[in-house]
């Protein structure tokens, strides 16, 4: 079956909306509001992801992303300088895992939004 699609967008939920959104643009992705409830994050024009004023511990704690970069290196180094851990209670940002199939780094979210980013092998 062809699929002509545009976009995919997950959704993601926030145990602290307001401060998942301040995170999310300190990050560098821009934050578009839909809603009291919901926002649209864009990574850049082609990867975005819904943002939800909803929390349900099971799910959050489940939800991963992953993001694949160009430069993985020099994107971890631009996230450490960011300082991200620092200003938001529960961030974590691992260093660098090499695995079989290519490289990734781990960034928690404040809540609880585990993302991977990463290169695969070519």
């Amino acid at each position: 079956m062809n699929h002509p699609a545009k976009s995919i967008r997950p959704f993601i939920g926030a145990k602290n909306y307001k401060e998942s959104i301040l995170f999310y643009a300190t990050l560098g992705f821009s934050v578009h509001s839909l809603g009291s409830q919901m926002s649209v994050v864009k990574v850049n024009e082609q990867l975005s992801f819904y943002l939800q004023d909803a929390y349900v511990k099971d799910w959050v704690d489940n939800t991963m992303l992953f993001l694949e970069v160009e430069d993985l290196q020099h994107h971890w180094e631009a996230m450490k300088v960011l300082g991200l851990p620092d200003k938001f209670p529960g961030v974590r940002l691992s260093t660098i895992k090499i695995n079989d199939w290519g490289s990734e780094f781990f960034l928690h979210d404040p809540s609880g939004i585990l993302w991977h980013f990463g290169v695969f092998k070519s």
